[in-house]
């Protein structure tokens, strides 16, 4: 199992729809990671699993970028988190795609002790000395949802994905952090780890190429790459993911 180098667009070298893995006789299907657009976030706090938290005018542009790229493609199943932004991303694509998005709790954004806070560094509930008895362990960590915990729920929606899209390609639309984990996880690096090394840009697409029950390997790309920059360069504070 390897990792593909990014590209702008969705790995499209897998056989064609239903066609078995190359030279195995077994299906192949491809789950597509999908993380959600750009939110509106004025207040700059770590939004989380908080209701409310919508697309902004760029995410929503976001959205439809990722309808353009995997609307054409051998999609059958659709999942989202059951969080608004995630529902919200992937409404493009399943009208284009006529199917009816799925919830699965699975999805949703890791649990978190600092959600509704700003969480910036040389601001917000960081500097509290109350907060610091929540930061005592990285590598689980302390102040949220247990990494293994969260590589667990997760690889069971993908699970469950692949079973409902066999031999052909199933989108979920889920968070950074839960993408992240899943991600390190199949490819067998620790799950603690740097937040600013995330490979995973807003809108972004992380797919998981299965031959048969086994996964192949990963690939990666950022459909909406020059509008996740213009999201950089804005003044919309970026907390929560």
């Amino acid at each position: 199992m390897t990792s593909q180098p990014d590209t702008s667009q969705p790995d499209t070298s897998q056989p064609g729809p239903g066609q078995p893995g190359t030279g195995t006789g077994l299906p192949s299907t491809t789950v597509h990671l999908v993380r959600h657009g750009q939110v509106h976030n004025p207040r700059g706090v770590l939004y989380g699993r908080l209701p409310d938290f919508h697309l902004s005018a760029l995410g929503v542009a976001m959205a439809e970028r990722v309808a353009q790229v995997l609307g054409d493609r051998d999609v059958t199943y659709l999942v989202s988190s059951p969080l608004d932004r995630a529902q919200e991303t992937v409404a493009p694509l399943a009208v284009k795609l006529g199917l009816t998005p799925h919830i699965d709790d699975r999805l949703i954004e890791a649990d978190n002790v600092f959600e509704g806070s700003k969480v910036s560094v040389g601001d917000g509930a960081l500097r509290d000395p109350r907060a610091w008895r929540h930061l005592w362990n990285p590598i689980r960590p302390s102040w949220g949802e247990a990494y293994t915990a969260l590589a667990t729920r997760m690889l069971g929606a993908v699970g469950t994905a692949r079973y409902a899209a066999s031999g052909h390609e199933a989108v979920l639309v889920s968070h950074q952090l839960p993408i992240w984990i899943l991600r390190s996880y199949v490819e067998h690096r620790r799950l603690w780890h740097d937040p600013r090394k995330r490979e995973c840009a807003l809108a972004s697409i992380t797919s998981l190429h299965y031959i048969g029950g086994d996964l192949d390997r990963v690939s990666y790309s950022e459909p909406a790459a020059d509008l996740a920059a213009q999201a950089a360069a804005s003044n919309e504070p970026a907390a929560g993911a």
